[in-house]
């Protein structure tokens, strides 16, 4: 494998290390169960109570003595007295003894003179007599008091996304309210003379703009609500003006295009000269991506700008990589970067050494659970549909120019998400 000399530019790593720098998580906020859906925990959550409360029954079925049951069988049942019914909601504490049964539904309170609950499939009732057809194991078919958790113990760290599970966690212990990160509020800010608003007709030159769909997009999927977004033209002063805009409604301001080299390329310029926005760093050595820009303004608290570059894949495959780790800092995340994977290449991939190349691939599993993962068709920046295809990026290391057929690579998840 081919050598290149050290670029100037950061690597993938060090520019995601200076962004999560960067980053602060925001503050906490109490919500009603209802609004904390896809938030991040901001406390850990403990039991105020044992879990469950009380013992209870698994199943309906039938409460019975050990001894009244330990040689029944289909050919030999047992012939109980069968007394009430116990509920679910019930406050009764009705007992039972030798030669007795008691009915118990599903999620009933089981009394303690009950040693096991006879599932109903294996009993019947015949003349007020309970006909037990097997024998019983010891708590057989009771979920003991504090058998999931003890008063005081964590249950979810601080950190963790709020799924369904965790909501339905959080209500299960009786709370209606609950502390979770504020989120992060973006702004999208779109360059380009050249773009047209879909369903318009285009003139000659012109294309439509993807750009604010796909990135809005990309941040409603993380759950945040939906994002403002703002369009200027390649001019200095307008760009100023709406970058201005953008971060007096914002926490993170997410551009695209217009952060380049050219003639008509605004955006750092007016984000340094005009706003007094802090340059972090400008260009990283990866493919696609050279030109992401990104700074703060502190304005009371922190906001940040990343300036993706406007090639459509460019600017979501650097938001995955750069401003979604932002994003789940900022939501108070545990984990904001996901570990890599190992796959197996399905065959030859060639590059010039320099930059780190991400390579958008399709991940798949074979029938002996072994990973492997072919490029997809379409890998110019301008190109989508590769990167609508991909469920993984294939990390192409910035020093090597070949990944043979059968090597094995780190490819990271393209989830969207999460």
């Amino acid at each position: 494998m081919a050598l290149t000399k050290q670029s100037t530019m950061l690597s993938y790593t060090e520019a995601l290390g200076k962004i999560l720098a960067t980053t602060t998580t925001l503050a906490e906020e109490e919500l009603a169960l209802e609004r904390l859906l896809n938030r991040y925990l901001s406390r850990a959550i403990q039991v105020q109570f044992d879990l469950p409360r009380f013992d209870n029954s698994a199943v309906d079925g039938f409460g019975v003595l050990l001894d009244d049951v330990s040689n029944a069988s289909e050919a030999n049942p047992a012939r109980l007295h069968l007394k009430e019914t116990i509920h679910a909601g019930s406050q009764g504490d009705a007992t039972i003894k030798r030669g007795e049964a008691i009915k118990i539904l599903t999620g009933a309170r089981v009394p303690p003179s009950v040693e096991a609950v006879v599932m109903q499939e294996f009993c019947s009732v015949e003349n007020g007599r309970l006909i037990v057809g097997t024998h019983a194991q010891p708590g057989e078919n009771i979920r003991r008091q504090g058998g999931e958790f003890r008063q005081g113990d964590e249950v979810l760290p601080a950190g963790m996304r709020i799924n369904p599970a965790v909501l339905g966690l959080i209500a299960s212990f009786g709370q209606t309210r609950f502390f979770a990160r504020r989120q992060p509020k973006i702004a999208i800010v779109v360059t380009g003379d050249e773009l047209v608003k879909p369903g318009k007709p285009l003139l000659q030159g012109q294309i439509y703009e993807s750009n604010s769909y796909a990135l809005s997009a990309a941040v409603r999927s993380l759950g945040l609500p939906e994002c403002i977004v703002m369009h200027t033209r390649d001019d200095r002063a307008a760009t100023a003006n709406v970058f201005k805009e953008a971060l007096e409604e914002a926490d993170i301001v997410i551009s695209a295009g217009g952060v380049s080299v050219g003639e008509h390329d605004f955006v750092k310029v007016a984000l340094e000269e005009d706003l007094g926005v802090q340059t972090v760093f400008w260009r990283i050595a990866i493919k696609p991506g050279k030109p992401v820009y990104f700074g703060y303004i502190d304005r009371q608290s922190r906001k940040l700008v990343f300036g993706l570059p406007g090639n459509p894949v460019s600017a979501l495959v650097t938001f995955n990589l750069f401003v979604k780790p932002a994003i789940k800092k900022m939501q108070g995340a545990a984990i904001v970067v996901e570990d890599t994977w190992r796959a197996h290449a399905q065959n030859e991939i060639k590059k010039k050494p320099g930059r780190m190349d991400f390579v958008r691939g399709r991940l798949s599993c074979s029938e002996t659970a072994e990973l492997s993962v072919l490029p997809t068709r379409g890998q110019d920046s301008h190109m989508l549909s590769g990167l609508a295809r991909a469920n993984c990026l294939i990390h192409f290391e910035a020093e090597d120019d070949l990944i043979s057929a059968g090597e094995i690579v780190n490819i990271q998840p393209l989830d969207w998400l999460t």
